[in-house]
């Protein structure tokens, strides 16, 4: 499998495009050819691949990489209220770049549940014009945005790039705190198990996940009209030990609806001994979510979080002539202020 981290990638480039300084002011197309090493900034890839979902020609991508604390969010998925994170995401959007939320087109990698926390959220939104710079507009939108979400990274994309689409793989970390006390400074990104889990048994009722499943069992019964697919392929299942602290690392192909918080709450019982370790694969054969519920219910929302999405290659290359990706700005001291005696 060949697969990356997102880092930087390439722009479209239309004819005679405008470009963005940066503050913010517009250049000249000729003034745009000079900044960006001809043609008027990177070149324009066609989107041949019918299955992709595709860009207009006059408009650039951008990729975003987020981290937030969902705590105080109703999730991903755009609404205003209660707010979610792609609504306060889209109102620093719309301030900074001066487009509107449907000219923009964001969309998310996952669209993680209320109280689920994210690193590495990708997503990305479109412009109709380019940045010679990104650092500028990367320091607006964490200055317009509140504390308990940053955009992490930005960067340009290839027009066949899509957040959700074109991942091959994400990575969630559940956390339990496993001890008689709870640690306060873990209380909101960590679940709190007073029972002692055998971590030896849930390894064991991980490693019959991974693979290629049907998890209709692990999908939430009232959003079964959205799954058109419930096969999913589990590529690893970890549960490390880290002192009073478990935490459940999966990646796989993509999730369903609560598949991972289902799939942890059994590996929950499973830790306390309640239900062997073999209960997993006879659930996963019924493909029946009212199975599952026998023995357990969903984790917590809070002790989740998206921690990356994966691409290919090819959606993340950078060609000459494009901005450079934004890792946001690091201050130093150039010369000491105060004398010295």
């Amino acid at each position: 499998m060949s697969y990356a981290v997102v880092r930087a990638s390439l722009v479209p480039s239309p004819s005679s495009p405008p470009l963005r300084n940066q503050n913010g002011s517009l250049s000249s197309p000729n003034n745009a050819s000079q900044n960006t090493g001809g043609g008027g900034g990177c070149a324009e890839v066609p989107t041949n691949n019918p299955s992709m979902p595709t860009v207009s020609a006059s408009g650039y991508k951008w990729r975003l990489v987020i981290a937030y604390d969902g705590t105080r969010y109703a999730g991903w998925q755009y609404q205003q209220s209660p707010p979610t994170i792609q609504c306060i995401v889209e109102k620093a959007l719309t301030r900074a770049t001066k487009i509107e939320r449907n000219n923009l087109r964001l969309v998310g990698a996952s669209r993680t549940d209320a109280g689920v926390h994210a690193w590495g959220q990708v997503a990305h939104f479109i412009t109709p014009f380019n940045y010679d710079s990104l650092e500028s507009i990367h320091a607006a939108l964490n200055g317009l945005l509140p504390l308990d979400i940053r955009v992490r990274e930005i960067s340009p994309a290839v027009p066949e790039f899509h957040a959700r689409f074109s991942a091959i793989s994400k990575i969630y970390h559940y956390k339990i705190y496993n001890d008689a006390v709870m640690d306060p400074f873990q209380r909101h990104c960590a679940h709190h198990s007073t029972y002692k889990l055998n971590t030896t048994l849930m390894r064991e009722a991980a490693s019959y996940f991974i693979g290629k499943h049907d998890f209709s069992a692990f999908v939430n019964a009232s959003r079964n009209d959205r799954v058109l697919n419930p096969v999913k392929n589990i590529f690893r299942f970890d549960v490390i030990e880290l002192e009073a602290l478990l935490q459940l690392e999966v990646e796989g192909s993509g999730f369903l609806y609560r598949q991972v918080r289902n799939m942890v709450a059994l590996l929950i019982q499973i830790g306390k001994g309640a239900i062997p370790p073999d209960i997993v694969p006879l659930i996963l054969t019924s493909r029946d979510r009212k199975e599952l519920a026998k023995y357990a219910l969903s984790a917590p929302p809070h002790g989740l979080c998206l921690v990356n999405v994966r691409y290919n290659e090819e959606h993340l290359r950078l060609p000459s002539g494009c901005p450079k990706t934004s890792f946001g700005r690091q201050h130093t001291v150039r010369k000491c202020k105060l004398p010295f005696y």
